[in-house]
């Protein structure tokens, strides 16, 4: 599996940063004033331009009377963390009791026209159970074949 640069480690990409930056630097002895000033210019205006790092609470594992929970890092908005977790299980109940009244529906439409074909045919019903037309339409299904 490949590996991209966003999933590296931000201390390997800070490495490899100055590395390339003290690189750039021993060469920027030779050039002429000029353009070690446009550089100077430019790079500054680079960091001006650099987000600044966020920090992101952690998750904090809390001992409460021997058990172990899980806290969601900061105190404020716990009630808004409870219900983001709710609500995505609700719609995925809602879907799943959907989707099961559905199929229900779709499988009552599909024996309603089952039903009405048999009871439309010119056939009787009883014929259906008789063993001996199971065999007649078996026949009959062979000689339709060849």
């Amino acid at each position: 599996m490949k590996h991209s640069t966003h999933q590296q480690d931000p201390s390997l990409q800070d490495r490899f940063g100055r590395s390339v930056a003290a690189r750039l630097s021993e060469s920027t002895t030779a050039l002429p004033y000029d353009i070690s000033e446009r550089l100077r210019a430019a790079r500054m205006q680079a960091l001006g331009q650099r987000r600044a790092p966020q920090t992101a609470t952690a998750p904090q594992v809390l001992n409460n009377g021997g058990a172990a929970t899980l806290g969601f890092g900061d105190s404020e908005g716990s009630l808004w963390h409870r219900l983001a977790a709710i609500i995505p299980l609700l719609l995925l109940i809602a879907g799943l009791i959907a989707m099961n009244m559905l199929d229900d529906d779709f499988n009552a439409k599909e024996l309603a026209d089952i039903d009405a074909a048999i009871l439309t045919d010119d056939l009787p019903p009883a014929a259906y159970t008789d063993a001996g037309f199971v065999q007649f339409l078996k026949s009959r299904l062979e000689q339709q074949a060849q």
